[in-house]
């Protein structure tokens, strides 16, 4: 499930004299957070588990956020290693099942809010099998929105592999959403 921004979030600077409140870093990050998470394969379940690990390990080191540092950046970088743990743990590991039980059919007044649903979960499916470092790319750039010098700083890479990882994201992410007649046609010009 992704999670659309609800206000901008502020790119908030360390101070080297006083560090950011933490309750106001909260208060303008979680939805940034829970939506990164989702972004970065925690499971739905997981989320607000590994959301209370970031804030967590934000709230331990926002004393020592060094000058010049974005605060977003700061926490997307905690995300990503939060996110990378619990995808590692034995219990997300389970069974997957091949086929999801049909949702129970809506009045036609929410035909909107349906298809607005099936996009999402289409946009998470095509997430969730690109490779982890094309995600973080593309989950900071295009959904979240952050400069393409912090999305490099904060998955530590050269701004080019960045802007490299972002272009095989795409790709990926649109060759999920043609339609399926298009993808045959694609495959069968590409065959010698």
């Amino acid at each position: 499930m992704i999670i659309p921004a609800g206000r901008p979030h502020s790119l908030g600077v360390g101070d080297a004299a006083a560090s950011p409140d933490f309750r106001e870093v909260f208060d303008s990050h979680v939805r940034f957070v829970w939506r990164s998470l989702l972004g970065l394969g925690v499971g739905e379940a997981d989320v607000p588990d590994a959301s209370q690990q970031v804030f967590l390990v934000v709230h331990a080191k926002l004393d020592r956020l060094e000058p010049g540092c974005a605060l977003r950046t700061f926490i997307y970088g905690i995300c990503l290693r939060v996110a990378s743990d619990f995808r590692r743990r034995a219990h997300v590991r389970r069974e997957s099942l091949f086929a999801k039980p049909p949702e129970r059919t809506a009045p036609a007044t929410q035909e909107d809010r349906v298809s607005h649903r099936e996009v999402l979960e289409h946009l998470q499916d095509a997430l969730d099998r690109l490779d982890p470092a094309q995600r973080d790319v593309f989950v900071l750039y295009e959904i979240e929105g952050v400069d393409m010098s912090e999305v490099a700083a904060a998955v530590a890479c050269p701004l080019q592999t960045a802007y490299s990882r972002l272009h095989a994201a795409r790709r990926s992410v649109l060759a999920a959403f043609e339609p399926k007649e298009e993808r045959a046609v694609g495959t069968a010009r590409r065959r010698p």
